[in-house]
């Protein structure tokens, strides 16, 4: 393994720290889903599940490899580029892409959100346990008959979410 300016450790973090990011964030979606009810909305629960998830293993990496985690950081909005792309060929576009500022906007203040209540050197379930019933109560829909606490003592979602934090720090420190 090369460490010519620390690139290509840095470049295998994200790579990890990316898939890993995606994967618990559907996890996470489809352990969720089905408690918000039908009035939930879907789009918004996958933003700002995202988000959170994006900030914290940014935040993990971080803890393994300083500087690891700005790429990591920036993967809502990578993610949106990728699935506006995506849309535009497959209707057959051919040119430019327009862009939608206030999407990058919304999802913008969603990372710095969760990164003000996650802040540099704040990784690992005790951050987590703090941050959770906030974005609980973001992706839910008004008037639920529990609190967000409630909801999430009833999910795996502050076990998931640890684990992914403790894999991508130790990815981090080991890459």
């Amino acid at each position: 393994m090369s460490d010519a300016a620390g690139a290509p450790r840095a470049a295998r973090v994200a790579a990890f720290a990316a898939a890993a990011t995606l994967s618990v964030t559907q996890d996470v979606v489809r352990a969720v889903r089905p408690v918000l009810g039908a009035d939930a909305d879907s789009a918004l629960l996958a933003e700002e599940t995202l988000a959170l998830v994006a900030t914290a293993s940014a935040r993990a990496a971080e803890s393994g490899l300083a500087g690891a985690g700005a790429a990591i950081a920036e993967l809502p909005l990578l993610y949106h580029d990728y699935l506006l792309g995506a849309e535009l060929v497959a209707a057959g576009s051919q040119g430019e892409v327009p862009l939608d500022r206030a999407v990058y906007e919304r999802l913008a203040h969603k990372t710095e959100f969760y990164g003000a209540h996650l802040p540099a050197g704040a990784a690992g379930a005790p951050a987590l346990g703090g941050v959770l019933p906030l974005w609980m109560g973001r992706v839910s829909p008004p008037k639920l008959p529990t609190s967000p606490d409630e909801r999430l003592a009833a999910l795996p979602v502050g076990d998931m979410l640890a684990v992914h934090v403790r894999l991508v720090a130790a990815f981090a420190r080991n890459a």
